[in-house]
């Protein structure tokens, strides 16, 4: 048979050249295999960022500020408004302070309207355009220096009358400070008042207390019930002066509706306590060891029993004329 018919054997030089070729290529696989390895396990071969990430910085949402970073509540709870990139931040909200402010509150016209919530706002009471401050309330006589002003309120009552006439002894004008309904109920007394040369203080229509506590509507009709009644009992053209307020309750609303009567708010700067009867020994010294020059004397001719009033008046007028004080009328 023929030798070409029959499958030649492979040649023995190919079949090692192939061999090689395998094992070079299964190295050269393992070798690269290895290098890949190391270098991920160092790092040394990370990726390059990409171009859009350059200059990015990711914070994780659990980290936490720096204590006292401007911004954060760390500092003065100052709500954080803007983050990284310039991108607004979720809102934070401040800290309630460990001490109150006793400085001027921030003006609404002053608030950010991206860091107040709506809640907060809707909360916050209407503020009036021009809110009203108090007035200057008096305690010291016109003139000053070695005087004093004698002040009765609650009257005209059953001891007016005796008041008057220990005055007059002394040469002595004093303020009294009326009450509507009494003035009304007395009007003899009044107008015996004012021709003694004595001058008339409004001190509301039904001595209400505490009267700073009034509703506005309330504290006008007091007020000005009060001088109408006054002015009624005395006679046209009667001049009230003053305006002091029940309990010494003042406040800014009824110190602006007495002055837009024309009034000024009557204080004091003696107070003995004479109306819840102390015994006539504690009026004197209480008057002796208040009293300094320019003083204005709170004492009561009405709302009760005065027998304790008038004989420490009785003590005190010849007692401050020995120390040198003439008497005056309160500032006006």
């Amino acid at each position: 048979m023929p030798q070409s018919a029959a499958r030649r054997p492979a040649s023995p030089n190919r079949s090692a050249r192939l061999r090689r070729r395998l094992i070079m290529g299964s190295a050269a696989v393992a070798a690269a295999l290895g290098v890949a390895a190391c270098g991920t396990a160092s790092g040394a071969l990370q990726p390059s960022a990409s171009p859009s990430a350059k200059g990015a910085i990711t914070i994780s949402p659990s980290t936490d500020p720096a204590p006292g970073a401007p911004g954060t509540p760390g500092s003065d709870g100052v709500p954080v408004t803007a983050g990284a990139g310039g991108q607004a931040a979720p809102p934070v909200t401040p800290r309630t302070p460990r001490t109150p402010d006793t400085t001027a509150g921030t003006s609404p016209s002053n608030a950010s309207p991206s860091t107040a919530s709506p809640s907060t706002a809707a909360a916050a009471p209407a503020v009036p355009a021009t809110p009203l401050s108090a007035t200057s309330v008096i305690g010291s006589t016109a003139s000053g220096g070695r005087t004093v002003a004698l002040t009765f309120d609650d009257g005209p009552g059953p001891a007016t009358q005796q008041i008057l006439d220990l005055l007059a002894q002394y040469n002595v004008k004093a303020t009294f400070c009326e009450i509507g309904q009494n003035a009304a109920a007395n009007p003899g007394l009044v107008k015996k008042v004012l021709a003694a040369g004595h001058r008339l203080c409004d001190h509301s229509v039904h001595h209400p207390q505490p009267f700073q506590k009034l509703p506005h509507d309330k504290a006008v009709a007091e007020i000005s019930g009060a001088k109408d009644m006054i002015v009624k009992a005395a006679g046209p053209g009667t001049q009230v002066t003053w305006f002091r307020a029940p309990g010494g309750g003042f406040n800014a609303d009824n110190e602006h509706i007495a002055a837009g009567l024309g009034m000024k708010s009557l204080g004091w700067s003696v107070d003995p306590r004479d109306w819840s009867r102390p015994g006539v020994p504690a009026i004197v010294s209480t008057v002796q060891s208040q009293l300094r020059p320019g003083g204005v004397i709170l004492m009561h001719d009405g709302g009760g029993d005065r027998s304790q009033t008038v004989a420490a008046l009785k003590q005190l007028l010849p007692w401050l004329v020995a120390q040198g004080y003439t008497f005056d009328f309160p500032a006006a």
